[in-house]
C-alpha cells in the first residue's frame, strides 16, 4: 500500500500554497530546509535570551553579596548610631565620648566631645565632634578663677575642679563613663608655679578624682601641658575643622611636600593663638627647612605610626608671659617703674595710662602696693609704651628670629593662610564686632575711636546692651589689649600690614575651635587600631564574606533581589511561548491520506501508481 500525505492548506505558509510553490523538487526541499532553520533559529534565540538572563541574574546575586557586605562594614558602623531621637546622646547611645578639662590661668573650662565607631580605614581620623544640646548649643561649663588659684590650699584642687566633672557626668550617659577618656590639661597659668606647686595640685587630683568618678582617669592623663603641646594642638583643631586632614585624589597638594606621595595632601593654615598667659605661633613647614629642635614637631595623627598619610613637619614657638593678661601685668610695672615722674596726673596723683579707655580708672598691683591708674585712651602712644616689651632688642642667635630673641623661619606671606583664636578673636569680635578677616587698618580705626571714648559713654552704651559680648573686664582692657595683639602680630611676628590671610575664628563651620579639640585627636589617635584590624580581616577572609549572610537585612534584601530577576525571567519566557503559538506555521497529520496533493496546478494529472 502506497501512503499519501495530506497537507492543511490552512497551516501552510504561503511558499508551500497552490500556484506559488514551484514544481521543483528541488526547490521544495530549500523551501523545507528554510522552514526547519527558522525554527532552529528560534530555539537558538530562545535558548541565548535564557542564558543571557541567568547571567544577568548571577551578577546581581553577586553584586548583592559585594555591596551588602560593604555596606554591613562600613555603613553600619556608623549609621546604626545615627539616631532618629531628637537627643542622639540618651541611654542607648553608641557613641564613643571624651572630656577635655582646659586649666588656663584666668580660669578651667570643660569640653565634651564624641564620635562614632571608626570604619576601619587607616587613611581616616575619627570623626571627633563637640557635644551640643537639644538646641543646637556646645556643651560647656567654665569657672573662675584659674585652677592655678589652689597654690596655697592644693588639697582644695579636687574640689575645685568637681562641678566640671559633675557637670560632664551628667551629659554623658552612664553605662559609658567606664570607657571615657577625661584629661586635665593645665596651660599658662599653672607653667607660671613652681614644679613642687604645680605637683601638689595634681597629686591630689590624681587621688580624689577616680575616687568619686568611675571615668577611664590615669595619671598621665592629668598634667601642666607645655606651651609647645598647646600649639600643637592649636593647630591640629583648626586644620582638623576646616578638613586639610582629609586627603583625596583631587585635592589641592601641599605646596610644602617635596616628594610626590601616594595620597595627596591638602595644604594646611597656620595658628596663632593668645590666651591670658601665653602667646603661640605654629605653621607646618618644608622636610628641608631646617628648625632648632625646640621649635620644630613631627606630628603624626595617623593610628600607624609607620605610614606618613598624616604626618606633619611644624615650626611651633611659644611666648609665655606674652598673655594678655601677662603682658598687662608687665606693662604695669613698666609705667610705675620707668615713667615715674612722667605720666602722674598733678590732680589725682594717679599714673596716666594711654591703654584704658579715656577718663577710666583702675587699680594695680606691684610687689603687693597698690597703685592707682587714669586712662588716657591714646591707642598710638599706647603701642609706642608697649612695643618693648616685646624684647626685640635681645641678641638672635639665629637669624631671623620674630621676638624675645626667638627663631622664626621665613613665611611665604602671599600663599600662607592663618586663623588666629582666643585674644584674636575677642579683641575683633566682642566689643568691636569686626571679628572674621582681618584688616590692618580696619582694626587700628576701630581700636582708636573705642580707645578715645569716655569711659562713662562707654559703661551707658554697655548697660543698653551695645555690646552683649562684653563683661566690665573687657570693656576695660579692650583698648590694651586690642594694642597687645595687634603688636605682636605685626612688629613681633613680623606679619605685614596689608596681609590679607588672616581670619579670626571662634567657630568654624559652626563648629568651636578650641586647642582641647586638637588635644583630644592626637591623644585618641590610636584607638581605631582595633576597627582597622578588623576590617583587615574582613577583608582577607574568606568565611568573614560569608558571614554577611547572617545579616538580616542581606537575607531581605537577597530575597527581594531574587523574586524579581527570577519573575522577570519566568514573564518572558512566557512572553516566548505566546509568541511561538501565535507564529506556528505548520505541523505533521498523522491521519491516513484521504487524497492525492497536486503540488502544480495544472491540467495535466500525475498518473495513480
Amino acid at each position: 500500500m502506497v501512503g499519501r500525505i495530506s497537507i492543511r492548506w490552512t497551516s501552510l505558509p504561503s511558499f508551500l500554497r497552490p500556484g506559488i510553490i514551484s514544481s521543483s523538487s528541488d526547490s521544495t526541499c530549500s523551501s523545507t530546509r528554510r522552514l526547519f532553520s527558522h525554527m532552529c533559529g528560534l530555539q537558538k534565540d530562545s535558548l541565548r535570551t535564557f542564558i543571557f538572563l541567568a547571567v544577568i541574574f548571577i551578577i546581581v546575586l553577586l553584586g548583592t553579596l559585594f555591596l551588602v557586605g560593604n555596606v554591613n562594614w562600613y555603613g553600619n558602623r556608623t549609621r546604626r548610631f545615627a539616631s532618629t531621637d531628637f537627643y542622639e546622646h540618651g541611654a542607648d547611645s553608641h557613641h564613643h565620648y571624651g572630656i577635655v578639662i582646659d586649666c588656663g590661668s584666668s580660669g578651667s573650662r570643660v569640653f565634651i566631645y564624641y564620635w562614632p565607631p571608626h570604619n576601619g580605614n587607616p587613611d581616616e581620623l575619627l570623626q571627633i565632634k563637640q557635644m551640643k544640646d537639644t538646641r543646637g548649643n556646645p556643651v560647656r561649663m567654665k569657672i573662675k578663677p584659674g585652677i592655678s588659684s589652689q597654690v596655697h590650699r592644693p588639697s582644695d584642687a579636687s574640689s575645685y575642679i568637681d562641678p566640671l566633672l559633675s557637670f560632664a557626668a551628667q551629659q554623658i550617659p552612664e553605662h559609658k563613663h567606664k570607657e571615657t577618656p577625661l584629661y586635665i590639661l593645665a596651660t599658662a597659668g599653672m607653667r607660671m608655679l613652681s614644679v613642687a606647686d604645680q605637683e601638689a595640685i595634681l597629686d591630689d587630683l590624681r587621688v580624689d578624682v577616680p575616687l568619686k568618678y568611675n571615668f577611664h582617669f590615669t595619671s598621665s592623663h592629668v598634667e601642666v601641658i607645655t606651651g609647645k603641646q598647646e600649639g600643637i594642638y592649636s593647630w591640629i583643631g583648626v586644620n582638623f575643622e576646616l578638613g586639610r586632614f582629609d586627603h583625596s585624589h583631587d585635592s589641592q597638594e601641599s605646596p610644602l611636600n617635596n616628594s610626590v606621595s601616594e595620597v595627596s595632601r591638602k595644604s594646611t593654615v597656620g595658628s596663632l593663638d593668645m590666651g591670658g598667659g601665653s602667646a603661640q605661633i605654629a605653621f607646618e613647614v618644608g622636610k628641608s627647612v631646617w628648625v632648632p629642635s625646640e621649635l620644630s614637631a613631627q606630628v603624626n595623627l595617623g593610628c600607624d605610626s609607620h605610614k606618613t598619610t598624616h604626618n606633619y613637619h611644624l615650626y611651633v614657638a611659644t611666648f609665655l608671659g606674652f598673655g594678655g593678661n601677662a603682658a598687662r601685668d608687665r606693662f604695669t610695672k613698666l609705667v610705675i617703674t620707668k615713667n615715674r615722674t612722667l605720666s602722674i596726673d598733678d590732680t589725682s596723683g594717679a599714673y596716666l595710662d594711654p591703654c584704658l579707655p579715656a577718663e577710666c580708672t583702675e587699680q594695680g598691683t606691684y610687689k603687693g602696693k597698690k597703685y592707682n591708674f587714669l586712662g588716657t585712651g591714646e591707642y598710638i602712644k599706647c603701642k609706642e609704651l608697649i612695643l618693648p616689651l616685646l624684647n626685640r632688642t635681645r641678641p638672635c642667635p639665629k637669624k631671623p628670629c620674630s621676638f624675645n630673641a626667638v627663631y622664626q623661619p621665613r613665611i611665604d606671606y602671599e600663599t600662607v593662610e592663618f586663623y588666629g583664636f582666643s585674644e584674636y578673636w575677642y579683641s575683633m569680635h566682642d566689643v568691636l564686632r569686626i571679628g572674621g578677616q582681618y584688616s590692618a587698618s580696619s582694626m587700628r580705626q576701630a581700636v582708636e575711636e573705642f580707645c578715645s571714648t569716655r569711659w562713662s559713654t562707654l559703661v551707658s552704651r554697655h548697660s543698653k546692651g551695645l555690646y552683649p559680648f562684653a563683661d566690665d573686664h573687657r570693656l576695660k582692657f579692650q583698648c590694651f589689649k586690642a594694642a597687645w595683639m595687634t603688636t605682636v602680630l605685626h612688629e613681633g611676628f613680623k606679619f605685614p600690614q596689608n596681609y590679607s590671610n588672616l581670619r579670626s575664628a571662634f567657630y568654624i563651620r559652626g563648629k568651636e575651635v578650641q586647642w582641647t579639640l586638637g588635644a583630644i585627636l592626637y591623644r585618641t589617635r590610636f584607638l581605631p587600631l582595633r576597627e582597622v584590624q578588623l576590617h583587615s580581616q574582613y577583608k582577607s577572609s574568606y568565611h568573614a564574606f560569608w558571614s554577611y549572610a547572617s545579616d538580616l537585612q542581606f537575607r531581605i534584601i537577597l530575597l527581594v533581589c531574587s523574586i524579581t530577576v527570577l519573575a522577570a525571567i519566568l514573564l518572558y519566557c512566557r512572553r516566548l511561548r505566546r509568541m511561538s503559538k501565535n507564529s506556528s506555521i505548520w505541523h505533521f497529520d498523522s491521519s491516513p491520506v484521504l487524497y492525492k496533493v497536486d503540488v502544480i496546478p495544472s491540467i495535466e494529472k500525475i498518473p495513480m501508481i
